[in-house]
């Protein structure tokens, strides 16, 4: 499905209500407050489709002061980030070439989301080791200021290593499953030879004991895999710092096509695409390649401001205006 308009008519105001619809949060900001429409005290998104051929209808509302609900199929859930649970939505934007050009803590958070996505059973794991880590940097500063001895860190030691090591095994495994799905894509879109690169220890009881000075120094935990990285390559190149930005756009859209259809495979219903102004840095033939690979991954909608970027006939092409009053229209063309 193709998402045309001229620029500043909300064509990424689309792709971010699908969003939240289908995963109760934004791409673009974690302030509810961002999404509800200046002057307004309240937004609604409602959306109706099918899952393997099962109607589905998701809805989410926010409110200013009374936060967020969801519901699916006129259920309502404990919290609407548990749609996620329910619907695969993958996204691309162009603030996510961060993913690979910016640093070890973005890269992290990305894949800490592909592996929650995958394990729905294991998404609170970063957040649980997170969690640990910040209770042993508290039990250090405590005891730096003469208030705890040094057993306090006993326990969190304990939690560090337990979370650690889980976390470690499922980044492993999460980078193994998806590592050659990227290499095909990546290989598909002209990247040559991509590969991922993750070594990570889990933390040992021997070497938070030999760092426990430093660490009483520095009021933090300077070991484990909240300090961890995953290299994104082109054989022996580092992206982050000899790729151009051309080959990390390659790199995030490989990212991107792998994981869904890891997904596909894993759930058996492939997940929802957005794709926001992917085809404007895209040479014709790597735009035709990318269009190609959409139509086999299921739904997919990519926003242009041409109607002729897109070097395929889309299934559906929705025109996106701005009326008078500033609200967004979509119309089916």
């Amino acid at each position: 499905m193709l998402v045309t308009g001229p620029n500043g008519a909300g064509k990424t105001n689309l792709l971010e209500s699908l969003h939240v619809g289908t995963q109760g949060f934004s791409p673009r900001t974690r302030a509810d407050a961002q999404l509800v429409r200046f002057g307004r005290d309240a937004a609604r998104i409602a959306l109706k489709g099918d899952r393997a051929g099962t109607p589905l209808e998701l809805e989410v509302t926010l409110e200013l002061g009374s936060g967020k609900r969801a519901r699916i199929n006129g259920a309502r859930l404990r919290a609407a980030e548990l749609l996620r649970a329910e619907v695969a939505t993958l996204v691309f934007t162009p603030d996510r070439l961060v993913v690979v050009k910016g640093g070890p803590a973005a890269r992290r958070a990305y894949f800490d989301r592909v592996l929650g996505r995958l394990s729905s059973a294991r998404a609170g794991l970063p957040a649980e080791y997170g969690g640990a880590v910040g209770q042993r940097n508290a039990a250090l500063r405590r005891i730096a200021q003469g208030l705890s001895g040094r057993d306090a860190l006993t326990p969190w030691n304990e939690q560090v290593i337990r979370l650690g090591t889980a976390l470690v095994e499922a980044r492993a495994e999460t980078i193994s499953a998806l590592r050659p799905r990227f290499q095909e894509r990546a290989e598909e879109l002209g990247l040559p030879d991509g590969e991922l690169a993750y070594a990570a220890e889990p933390p040992s009881a021997e070497e938070l004991e030999a760092r426990t000075a430093r660490d009483l120094e520095r009021g933090t935990t300077g070991l484990g895999p909240h300090l961890d990285d995953v290299g994104v390559l082109a054989g022996d190149r580092d992206l982050r710092a000899f790729g151009s930005q051309g080959e990390q756009r390659l790199a995030v859209l490989a990212l991107l096509l792998g994981e869904a259809a890891l997904l596909a495979e894993r759930r058996g219903v492939a997940p929802l695409l957005l794709l926001d102004d992917v085809l404007s840095e895209l040479d014709p033939g790597r735009r035709r390649i990318l269009a190609e690979r959409l139509r086999s991954s299921g739904q997919a909608l990519v926003t242009s401001a041409s109607r002729n970027a897109l070097p395929v006939e889309p299934a559906q092409t929705i025109e996106v205006t701005q009326g008078r009053d500033g609200a967004s229209r979509a119309e089916t063309a």
